[in-house]
C-alpha cells in the first residue's frame, strides 16, 4: 500500500480539536434531543397537525444549507464558515426555546438548521486540513464514539429537561456547549485561508432549496391537507420535479458546483446514497414517534421514555462501532447493507405488535432490532461512501452523504408524519367524536401529565389512536426497510479487503477514483 509522504507540522492543539468535536456532537445531539420532549411541547403549544413540521423544518434547512457552509468554506475560509454557522445555530436555539407557538417553534427550527447544517461538515472540513494523514484515522474514531454517544444521550437527557426543567432547556442546552466550541476553536484553530477564485454556485442553492421544500411540502400535505391528485399537490410536484432536474443541469455546468456529479458515476457510491436517504427516514421516523407511544400509551414520563429507548439507541451504538471491522471483509460494500436491510425489516415489523396491553418492558425491548439493522446500514454506506472517493473529493462526498440524510430524514418524517397525524385523529373522532377530538388535539389538552387527569374512557381513545398513529408510521417504516434491501442488492461487492480505504483502491473508468501518493 502507497502512502502519502507525512508533512512536518506542528501539533494540533487539543482545545481547537475539542471546540471541532463539539460542533459535530451537537449536530447530532440536536437531531435526537426533541423526540421526547415533542408530546410536551405539542400539548403546550397546541397544533398536533403541525407536529412533524417541528422536526422536518430544522431537517430541510439543514439539507439545503450543507452544501452551502461547505462552499462558503471553500471560498471564504473554512475556520470563520464554521464559526459563523455555529453562530447561526446558537441564536435559532435561543429563539426556538423562547417561542410562543407553534408557528414561531417551526420558524425558528428552521433559522436552528441553517446553522446546523454547517456544524458536520465545517467541522470535517477544517479537519481535514489541520490532522496530518497519519492522524485522521484516531480523530474518525472519536467521531464515531460521538455520534452513537449523542444517539443514546439525546432522548435521555431531553426527557429529563423536560422533566426537571421544561421543554424550552432540549434549545437553551445548546448554549453553553456552543459558545466554548466558539471560544475553543477561535483561541486553539490556525489556519492559514487560501481562497478559492470561482463564482459562487447561487443557481444551484435556489433550485436545490427550491426542490426540497416542494418534495417536502407534498410529503406533508398529500392526503392530509389537500388529496393527492388536487391542484395543488399536483403543482408542487411540477415544481419539485422543474427545479431538481434544473439544478442537475446546473450542476453539470457549473465551475465550482455545490455537489460534483462525477461522485455519482462510481455505482457503489450511488447505492450508498440511496440507502443512506432510506436510512435516514426510517431512523427519524421511529425517533419521531416512539416516544410518543411511550409517553401516551405506555404511561412512561419524558425521561422514562428516553431510557426506555435505550435498546433501539444501543443496538444502534453497538453496531457501528463494530461495523468498521466487519466492512473490511471482502464484499463488504453488498453483504453487510444486505444484513443490515433485512434486520431493519424484521425490527420494524415487531414494532406492529406495539399496542395498548404491550408489557413496557417488552414494547421497549422490541426495539432493539431495528436499531441494530439502522445502524448496520449507516455505517455501511458511510464507509462505502468514504471508499468509493478520491480524497481529494472527501469533503464534497461528505457533504452529499449529509445532505441525503438529511433530506431523507426531512421527507420521511413529513410523510410518514402525515400518516400518524391521519390515523390518530379518525380513531379519536370514531371514539370521542369530531368536537372532542380537535380540542384535545388543538387546544393545549392534550399533553403525557394532562392524560392521568382526564376520564378513563377518553385515555383509552387518547391510547388506542395513538397506537394506531405508531402502526400507520412504522408500517411506512417497513416498506422503506424492504426498498433499501431491495437497492443493496444492486452494490458491486468488492473482492479486496477492506471498504475501499482510498490509497490503494481502483475505480471504475470515469469514477472519481481515489489517488495514490508518492
Amino acid at each position: 500500500m502507497v502512502t502519502e509522504p507525512v508533512e512536518e507540522r506542528p501539533k494540533p492543539p487539543l482545545l481547537g480539536i475539542l471546540g471541532l468535536m463539539l460542533g459535530i456532537f451537537l449536530s447530532a445531539l440536536d437531531g435526537q434531543i426533541i423526540g421526547t420532549a415533542l408530546p410536551t411541547i405539542v400539548g403546550d403549544l397546541g397544533g398536533l397537525d403541525h407536529l412533524s413540521w417541528v422536526v422536518t423544518a430544522y431537517l430541510l434547512t439543514s439539507a439545503a444549507a450543507t452544501p452551502l457552509w461547505g462552499r462558503l468554506g471553500d471560498l471564504y475560509g473554512r475556520k470563520g464558515a464554521y464559526q459563523w454557522a455555529v453562530g447561526v445555530f446558537l441564536a435559532g436555539s435561543v429563539l426556538s426555546g423562547l417561542a410562543q407557538n407553534m408557528g414561531e417553534l417551526i420558524a425558528f427550527r428552521a433559522v436552528q438548521g441553517v446553522g446546523a447544517g454547517g456544524l458536520m461538515v465545517g467541522a470535517l472540513s477544517v479537519i481535514g486540513v489541520l490532522i496530518p494523514a497519519t492522524d485522521r484515522g484516531r480523530v474518525q474514531s472519536v467521531i464515531g464514539v460521538l455520534m452513537p454517544i449523542a444517539f443514546v444521550g439525546g432522548p435521555l437527557l431531553g426527557g429529563f429537561l423536560t422533566d426537571r426543567l421544561s421543554w424550552r432547556w432540549a434549545f437553551y442546552v445548546n448554549l453553553p456547549v456552543g459558545l466554548f466550541a466558539l471560544a475553543a476553536v477561535g483561541l486553539g484553530v490556525r489556519l492559514r485561508t487560501e481562497r478559492v477564485r470561482a463564482p459562487f454556485d447561487w443557481a444551484g442553492v435556489a433550485l436545490l432549496t427550491t426542490g426540497i421544500l416542494a418534495l417536502t411540502l407534498i410529503g406533508s400535505w398529500g392526503g392530509v391537507t389537500y388529496s393527492w391528485t388536487s391542484p395543488r399537490i399536483l403543482g408542487t410536484a411540477a415544481v419539485a420535479t422543474i427545479a431538481l432536474a434544473w439544478f442537475a443541469r446546473v450542476e453539470r455546468r457549473a465551475p465550482g458546483p455545490l455537489i460534483p456529479p462525477a461522485l455519482f458515476r462510481d455505482r457503489n457510491f450511488t447505492v450508498a446514497q440511496v440507502l443512506g436517504f432510506l436510512t435516514g427516514a426510517l431512523m427519524l421516523a421511529l425517533v419521531g414517534y416512539l416516544p410518543q407511544y411511550l409517553q401516551f400509551v405506555q404511561g412512561a414520563s419524558p425521561t422514562t421514555g428516553g431510557l426506555l429507548l435505550l435498546p433501539l439507541m444501543l443496538g444502534m451504538m453497538g453496531t457501528q462501532l463494530l461495523t468498521a471491522r466487519l466492512m473490511a471483509e471482502p464484499g463488504g460494500e453488498r453483504r453487510y447493507p444486505l444484513l443490515g436491510g433485512a434486520l431493519a425489516v424484521v425490527g420494524a415489523a415487531l414494532l406492529l405488535l406495539l399496542g395498548t396491553g404491550t408489557p413496557t418492558v417488552l414494547a421497549s425491548a422490541l426495539t432493539a432490532v431495528a436499531g441494530v439493522g439502522i445502524g448496520l446500514l449507516m455505517q455501511s454506506t458511510m464507509l462505502t461512501s468514504m471508499g468509493a472517493v478520491r480524497p481529494r473529493d472527501m469533503g464534497a462526498a461528505m457533504g452529499v452523504v449529509t445532505l441525503l440524510r438529511s433530506i431523507g430524514g426531512s421527507l420521511g418524517m413529513a410523510v410518514l408524519g402525515a400518516v400518524y397525524t391521519a390515523r390518530m385523529a379518525a380513531a379519536l373522532t370514531e371514539r370521542l367524536g369530531a368536537g372532542r377530538s380537535a380540542r384535545l388535539t388543538g387546544g393545549g389538552e392534550l399533553t403525557p401529565a394532562a392524560l392521568t387527569g382526564l376520564p378513563t374512557g377518553v385515555r383509552d381513545a387518547v391510547g388506542a389512536a395513538v397506537t394506531a398513529g405508531l402502526h400507520g408510521a412504522v408500517a411506512g417504516g417497513v416498506v422503506l426497510a424492504a426498498v433499501a434491501t431491495a437497492v443493496a442488492c444492486l452494490a458491486r461487492p468488492n473482492p479486496r479487503p477492506g471498504p475501499g480505504v482510498g490509497a490503494d483502491q481502483e475505480a471504475p473508468e470515469g469514477a472519481s477514483a481515489p489517488a495514490t501518493a508518492g
